[in-house]
């Protein structure tokens, strides 16, 4: 571990591959990297400190780039244990960026390097799961009456920000970013679909084709789970709480049952619902031998992972992101140690999806930075004509041209008096 005053990582030597994996990212981020072209034009988070606990990747150095080129100070630490790239938070590192982080932490270090995004005494927070935000309230709310605001990532932090609301414990205003279309429809449907399937390949080298596979939760990332599981020819089956996504689920193709029943026809089961124990040591007694479970929801509990290890005769890890647990004679294997594993054994999304995701990001901090004691302590949710920007943006960067409406369709969209 190599540590100095402004970071702790893995290995600096690092440095050289990191900085070649974020020029790789850049080079299919041309939606963020316009912001960034107006940001160091406009200066517009000068002398603000921003306090990140996100996923530490070639993309997140491109968002923490574009932050600095606002005026930002930024550090940065992981939101997951198993989520940061070593040779990224190396490179950051060597390029002046505070950055705490490794993959493969401890539980001790992963609060520790919280805390250390805490001392830096940030203005504006940017969390990835909420819990930077929690542990600011819980234990350091002396910080608060200097936090201009907050933004979230994704749904399960935006889940835990709602809570806090309900029981009026939020204290400073955080932006759901995750609620943008460019980032739950985009990145949750696409990014989700690709890297987690990316994932448990790479942990397991498993043939989807011709096996069943159970998506728990069919949200915009079990959405894309589903249909692409299907698109390599497996056989696809939902469960869901939810009336509506069920519903949609079932007219989407897929067969729609319950837990207790999809666990002793699944081969492959993959949660994606921001809830906990959503697998069970009731499910896994009744999966078939050699059954796959991961996880690509923010945190490891939707797995009763520490109810499996009492009730397991054995466990053995047999590759580097599988872990093989006996139950009742029978195998069963455990990917990324539950945890996300898109990120565990996989490099998460796709740069062009982040990019989308992470201009969400930079403009809602520069938003936060506008609106400065304007903003309640609440959810916030970014205007519709900035999301449409990104998108606009997006499309840019794709070198795509689309219409525009002519005077006489703006007219009759503003009137009610034409009609049949």
């Amino acid at each position: 571990m190599n540590t100095t005053e402004n970071y702790e990582v893995k290995d600096i030597t690092l440095a050289k591959q990191g900085k070649m994996n974020i020029e790789l990212a850049e080079s299919n981020m041309g939606a963020l990297l316009k912001i960034k072209k107006k940001f160091e034009l406009e200066k517009p988070l000068q002398g603000i400190r921003i306090g990140m606990a996100l996923h530490v990747t070639k993309e997140t150095a491109v968002l923490v780039k574009t932050l600095i080129a606002g005026g930002a100070d930024v550090a940065i630490t992981g939101c997951n244990p198993l989520s940061t790239q070593d040779d990224v938070a190396a490179a950051l590192a060597e390029e002046g960026v505070k950055v705490w982080g490794y993959k493969g932490e401890t539980n001790e270090d992963y609060y520790r390097y919280i805390t250390s995004i805490i001392n830096f005494k940030p203005h504006i927070t940017i969390d990835d799961g909420c819990d930077l935000v929690s542990e600011i309230h819980k234990n350091h709310t002396s910080l608060i009456p200097e936090l201009i605001g907050g933004c979230e990532e994704t749904t399960t932090g935006i889940i835990r920000l709602k809570s806090m609301v309900r029981d009026n414990a939020l204290k400073y205003p955080v932006v759901a970013v995750n609620d943008n279309k460019t980032k739950h429809l985009l990145d949750n449907v696409y990014g989700t679909a690709q890297s987690t399937m990316d994932g448990i390949i790479r942990a397991t080298n498993i043939l989807f084709a011709g096996k069943s596979v159970v998506v728990l939760g069919y949200g915009s990332c079990g959405k894309g789970f589903a249909h692409s599981a299907r698109g390599h020819g497996a056989n696809v089956i939902v469960t869901e709480v939810a009336n509506f996504p069920a519903l949609q689920a079932r007219m989407d193709g897929f067969r729609v049952m319950k837990m207790e029943d999809a666990c002793k026809e699944g081969d492959i089961f993959l949660t994606v619902t921001g809830n906990k124990h959503v697998i069970r040591t009731e499910h896994m007694k009744e999966m078939k031998n050699g059954a796959i479970v991961a996880n690509s929801g923010h945190f490891d509990i939707e797995i009763d992972i520490k109810g499996l290890k009492e009730i397991a005769s054995s466990e053995r890890r047999i590759r580097p992101f599988m872990d093989e647990y006996v139950l009742n004679g029978k195998k069963i294997f455990i990917c990324g140690e539950g945890r996300l594993i898109n990120l565990a054994a996989a490099e998460g999304h796709p740069s062009e999806v982040m990019s989308t995701s992470f201009c969400g990001q930079a403009l809602a901090c520069e938003y936060l930075v506008k609106n400065r004691g304007q903003l309640k302590p609440e959810v916030i949710f970014l205007p519709e004509e900035m999301d449409d920007h990104i998108a606009g943006l997006q499309l840019e960067a794709m070198g795509i041209v689309i219409d525009e409406l002519t005077e006489e369709q703006k007219k009759y969209l503003t009137s009610w008096e034409e009609g049949t």
